[in-house]
């Protein structure tokens, strides 16, 4: 979900900005949100400041379950926020940085002793010291309440530990989580630049495929890939969509982000295809004609058509009985992912009988403990298991696609990608509602890319809640993301810091920032990822905070560069000032392919959608302007010449050059787009639209037509563009 790039000009680090509404009645009201991270005035993509509405913030604090009609309200609600933190002996969570000395205050009936400790996640034991603290004793609810002071031992090893507290008899505990202060994965790459391509990977297809990019299809574009020197593949987000047809579309709006999509499972590839008999066999393959036709077309993509048939396959071949060893696996699969792949089984199974407005979701079946859910665990037990099934194919189809993709030489492979959030009414809305904020949506304010805003449609973290559950939801996505990965790309990782949240029936517009501990977000997701060995790129385009950046540097997370989104006020930004710890590229999903962008394709598309918010002409000539001010400093450096660049030969050559370009940039990382190598001009996505616009549906094509993997080690377009990434990196394959 790219935008344009525009630093805001920010308060203190991870606060929200300063009440900027001048009204007395709402000074009350401005506390309050402030108190609970939410903000009261953000500047914009124009550089103006603007105020947040109080009904917004009433709305917002309402969300978080804060009351705020009213001053009186206003007041009782400030004041529990206060004493919120007096009443608990511990903090809900602790999260630290490796070697980091810090304090933590335990909240007791005053003059009692007290006694704490932690017990680490290796078994060892360790006792905290006292500090003084001469803070005066509070009343709590009729409780005098003293607060002491101790110091956690700075020594303490990455990973998952507990506090313990002891106070006159009373025991209490919370999670205490060591991070890195730095991931250390990057450093594998020993300052070496690498190159990888980036791909939608649905879209991408062979003469196997069932009409859809499925996961053989990646091992098999990362082996093209690393034979032409590629370090890694960066895919779409694979997360789960709807257990049957019909399914979302949009990669980035899953029912879950835990776990995966079995529409991108190979058939033929699961082991106990082969013990099919000739009867069940046939049936597969007759399922699979059906669809395959569909991989020479440039037709739009059918995902429902293609898992459709899947399923209908899959059936039969999880019928056949498994052998001891893979009963085993599959059991020990089950185990290690826990009660979080019951309960989404579970709801894929209630998902195939009750429709998305079926009046059970509210009221029977409104949580996994509800007891009717309890019944339906044993009725549909059947229906679980293969859930759960489903998932562990996935799992080692995943874990052999980036096996494959280290074997044939790439220094990092398969690079996931974590989409912003989920679909409300999906599974992790439903298991994971107790984490998850109510009457809400997350989205972006208008900006210069996206003038009337925009809503994704997705229920966010309450960030209260999942400091209370420890971040075991959190934790629990991520390992389940970098399972088998060289890396995770965080799709708007800004989001980890702020996200911009819209009241229910409210426009993009009337929303604001609220705020989340980052400290602990991106530590946890340092701490996963490093224990992985996988690298973390961040999303970081849009408004932002000028210290996000350089914070997200110093914890070890590269950046993203967009060559037409890095410019300042004197015009685009020569490569040779991006940064290092980056992946820098020419193009994003969000725009065009680079043959259509050049083409001027995004303001046509957002003209015709009713995008604009001023004259196409103006839009037109400003868009050819930015063009013309980057393809001037392309020229200048003798990567371009000045022949007409409008045919198909001038655009290529356009194009490889734009990439040579970037290659001048000292990024680590060089992102390729599969669809630039093929000189695709279709969009992908469009933001703003839902249903205006066939998102998510343009499967890979190039002028002469539709482009196979089992064609790309022959396309000379495809080999021309990567040779000419390999001589501006000085990359020899030899």
């Amino acid at each position: 979900m790219a935008d344009r790039t525009h630093h805001e000009t920010p308060g203190h680090p991870g606060q929200p900005g300063n009440p900027g509404t001048t009204d007395p009645a709402d000074t009350l009201l401005c506390e309050l949100a402030a108190a609970h991270g939410v903000g009261t005035s953000y500047w914009g993509w124009d550089g103006v400041k603007r105020s947040v509405a109080a009904r917004t913030l009433q709305a917002v604090l309402a969300s978080l379950g804060v009351p705020a009609n009213g001053p009186e309200e206003q007041q009782r609600s400030l004041t529990e926020s206060r004493l919120a933190p007096w009443r608990r002996i511990l903090p809900p969570v602790l999260v630290l940085r490796e070697g980091q000395d810090i304090h933590v205050d335990v909240h007791v009936p005053h003059g009692s002793d007290v006694r704490v400790w932690i017990d680490a996640e290796d078994g060892s034991r360790h006792e905290a010291a006292q500090r003084e603290n001469w803070e005066q004793p509070v009343d709590v609810d009729g409780v005098l309440t003293g607060r002491a002071t101790f110091a956690i031992p700075g020594h303490l090893g990455l990973g998952w530990h507990t506090l313990r507290a002891e106070a006159g008899g009373t025991l209490a505990q919370c999670p205490l989580v060591v991070t890195p202060g730095r991931l250390r994965t990057p450093t594998r790459l020993a300052g070496r630049r690498t190159w990888g391509l980036t791909a939608q990977l649905y879209s991408v297809r062979s003469s196997r495929s069932w009409g859809i990019g499925d996961f053989s299809d990646l091992t098999d574009l990362a082996e093209v890939a690393a034979e032409q020197g590629a370090g890694f593949v960066l895919v779409n987000p694979l997360h789960a969509a709807e257990p049957a047809p019909p399914v979302e579309d949009s990669p980035y709006l899953p029912t879950t982000r835990r776990f995966f999509n079995p529409l991108y499972l190979r058939v033929e590839e699961i082991p106990e295809f082969g013990y099919l008999d000739a009867a069940g066999r046939a049936e597969v393959m007759r399922l699979a004609e059906g669809v395959k036709s569909a991989n020479r077309s440039r037709d739009l993509l059918d995902r429902n058509a293609s898992f459709a048939a899947k399923l209908a396959a899959l059936e039969l071949v999880f019928a056949v009985r498994r052998g001891p060893a893979r009963s085993r696996q599959f059991a020990d699969f089950c185990a290690d992912q826990g009660q979080g792949l019951e309960d989404f089984a579970l709801w894929c199974a209630l998902a195939e009988q009750l429709p998305p407005s079926s009046p059970e979701w509210a009221a029977a079946a409104v949580t996994p403990a509800a007891p009717y859910c309890a019944e339906q665990r044993s009725k549909l037990s059947g229906r679980i298991e293969f859930h759960r099934w489903l998932q562990w194919l996935c799992d080692q189809q995943l874990e052999a696609a980036q096996a494959s993709s280290r074997q044939a030489g790439m220094a990092i492979g398969v690079v996931h990608d974590l989409a912003v959030g989920v679909k409300p009414g999906g599974a992790d809305a439903w298991t994971l509602a107790g984490v998850l904020a109510r009457g809400v949506t997350v989205g972006a304010p208008p900006d210069m890319f996206n003038q009337q805003g925009q809503n994704w449609s997705q229920p966010p973290w309450h960030p209260g809640r999942l400091a209370e559950s420890g971040y075991t939801a959190y934790r629990d996505m991520l390992r389940t993301v970098l399972r088998h990965a060289g890396g995770i790309r965080v799709d708007h990782i800004l989001g980890l810091f702020r996200l911009w949240w819209i009241p229910e029936g409210a426009g993009p517009e009337s929303g604001t920032y609220v705020y989340y501990d980052h400290e602990a977000l991106i530590g946890i997701l340092a701490l996963e990822a490093q224990r992985a060995g996988a690298i973390v790129i961040g999303e970081d385009l849009g408004v932002f905070e000028p210290w996000v950046r350089d914070y997200l540097a110093e914890r070890g997370i590269f950046g993203t560069s967009i060559l037409w989104f890095e410019h300042d006020a004197d015009g685009p930004i020569p490569p040779e000032h991006y940064r290092q710890q980056c992946l820098t590229s020419v193009n994003t999903h969000d725009l065009p392919p680079t043959a259509g962008y050049l083409a001027g394709e995004h303001v046509t598309l957002r003209e015709s959608l009713g995008l604009l918010r001023r004259p196409m002409e103006e839009e037109r000539a400003e868009a050819a302007a930015e063009q013309e001010a980057v393809l001037g400093q392309v020229r200048a450096r003798g990567l371009l010449g000045h022949a007409d660049g409008t045919d198909s030969a001038g655009v290529r050559a356009t194009v490889e050059a734009l990439y040579a370009y970037t290659a001048l940039a000292p990024s680590l990382l060089l992102g390729v787009a599969l669809v630039d190598a093929v000189g695709e001009t279709r969009t992908q996505n469009q933001p703003g639209t839902s249903t205006e616009y066939p998102n998510w549906r343009i499967p890979l094509a190039g002028p002469g037509g539709v482009v196979l993997i089992d064609d790309l080690p022959d396309d000379q377009r495809f080999l021309s563009l990567l040779g000419t990434v390999r001589q501006a990196l000085h990359q020899d394959l030899t």
